[in-house]
């Protein structure tokens, strides 16, 4: 009667169903570019300079936040050889050296004749046990499918980080070689101002001209080697991020920045599908992962409601004298079988499963964010690419314009025909544009790391979650 009261809990039905449909993708990226470009992902990266492939290659091979990562998955791959042990018997093995002490008083004083209590004895014992859950509603299966599942997630979570850290460096080799690219701009400029003001201090001996203009030339110098000066400050906190990224000394990273580097290649952005996200993106693969898991849980919480069967048994030896354990006499052992049910838990389980139900509405809800959140990131990527292209492309003309019109009213100012204000205006205005072109190249440079990332960057290592 009670095996089959304990049954009766099987009636409580499957689970409850909760819709995971994946969300509905265009069909195409609305900034992506109108025509195929033939060029890869990868390209998007500044592989070509030797200063981000040594600190990428350091960075790999001893950063702080991969280190992180790894101890993460090993950590999951412990877990999930844990869930898959608790499927297989549990075999052990024991032995013991029993000493006892009775006082014969207890048996009373009334012993039939010839009979006598032995008040102390010893018992020597060893065991051989086994013990075995059937799983039969697979409870310890769906444990283990969560358990590997999660591993996957830790595995591609570690490509996340892998790919964050790259770009983090690619973008900062990019930063410094826009403020070494700037710096040239303003020692241009500085240059020509020196040159201004030389002019205006010969035409003010020769009395052509106020000293005003000399001073005025001289404060547009002054500015340009403050702002030079200020450059400093730029690359101490480039160089102390790029230290945190690759765990490297400061000294050993400005070497390396120190290198040559070619000229900055800005190559068109690849052609990618909005649908290739599910599948590149480490961020979706883990959030797809963790939703596995998320199911999984819900199936072991539910099959807590049916009953547990359980096979154990013990092989071992006892006997009261040491030079004994050893006969035939002394093997003993048993075999059991287990049924645990529950009757009256009054909701403890069925919480569980609410709970298990909850955490997998909010695994799909994270989910849908990470498949929304790398789509826009996608969009806003293909944008920021043709945007810092077309903002490069005016700053380059501007300053070709900028640079005309200076060496122009240069050479009207030493033939007398304009005053020296508007020599010095256009001077200004091609000093800012030099400078203005070379942020816009970085920015352009900057914009294809950004896609690079949210396109996938390096796509996740398949492997089999089973190992």
């Amino acid at each position: 009667m009670l095996a089959v009261a304990a049954l009766s809990a099987c009636v409580a039905g499957p689970p409850p169903e909760i819709d995971t449909t994946p969300p509905p993708l265009p069909l195409e990226f609305a900034f992506a570019p109108d025509a195929a470009t033939g060029s890869a992902v990868a390209s998007l990266l500044p592989t070509g300079d030797p200063a981000f492939q040594d600190l990428a290659t350091l960075a790999l091979q001893d950063a702080p936040t991969l280190a992180q990562a790894a101890a993460r998955i090993e950590q999951a791959r412990a877990r999930a050889a844990g869930a898959g042990a608790n499927r297989l018997p549990n075999i052990g093995a024991n032995a013991s050296v029993t000493g006892t002490r009775t006082n014969p008083a207890q048996f009373g004083t009334n012993l039939p004749p010839g009979i006598s209590i032995d008040t102390e004895q010893v018992f020597y014992g060893a065991n051989l046990t086994a013990s075995w859950d059937l799983d039969l509603f697979g409870r310890l299966r769906a444990q283990e499918r969560a358990a590997l599942a999660r591993l996957g997630a830790a595995t591609v979570e570690a490509t996340a980080v892998r790919n964050a850290l790259l770009a983090e460096i690619a973008g900062s080799v990019i930063d410094w070689r826009t403020l070494a690219a700037r710096q040239d701009a303003l020692e241009q400029d500085l240059k020509a101002a020196a040159s201004l003001a030389r002019l205006a201090g010969t035409r003010e001996r020769a009395g052509l001209s106020p000293g005003f203009d000399r001073v005025r030339a001289e404060s547009v110098a002054e500015a340009t080697r403050s702002r030079i000066a200020a450059l400093a400050t730029d690359r101490a906190r480039i160089a102390g991020r790029l230290v945190a990224l690759t765990g490297q000394p400061a000294q050993k990273v400005l070497d390396l920045l120190r290198q040559t580097a070619p000229d900055p290649a800005q190559p068109p952005a690849p052609m990618t599908l909005p649908s290739q996200l599910l599948a590149n993106r480490p961020d979706v693969v883990a959030a797809a992962a963790n939703l596995e898991a998320a199911d999984a849980d819900l199936a072991a919480s539910a099959a807590r409601r049916f009953p547990q069967f359980t096979l154990s048994a013990a092989l071992g030896l006892l006997a009261f004298d040491l030079g004994d354990l050893f006969d035939e006499d002394s093997i003993v052992g048993n075999v059991s079988g287990g049924l645990v049910a529950p009757l009256l838990d009054f909701g403890r389980i069925q919480a569980e499963i609410d709970a298990s139900a909850a955490g997998k509405q909010l695994a799909f809800a994270n989910y849908r964010n990470a498949v929304f959140t790398a789509l826009g990131d996608a969009e806003a990527g293909y944008g920021l690419v043709a945007a810092a292209d077309r903002q490069l492309a005016a700053a380059s003309r501007e300053f070709a314009s900028a640079e005309r019109a200076a060496d122009l009213a240069d050479t009207r100012y030493q033939a007398g025909l304009s005053d020296f204000l508007t020599v010095l205006e256009a001077r200004r205005a091609a000093d800012a544009s030099g400078e203005r072109v070379a942020i816009a190249r970085g920015q352009a440079e900057r914009a294809r790391v950004v896609l690079w990332q949210a396109l996938g960057g390096d796509q996740p290592t398949s492997r089999s979650t089973s190992q």
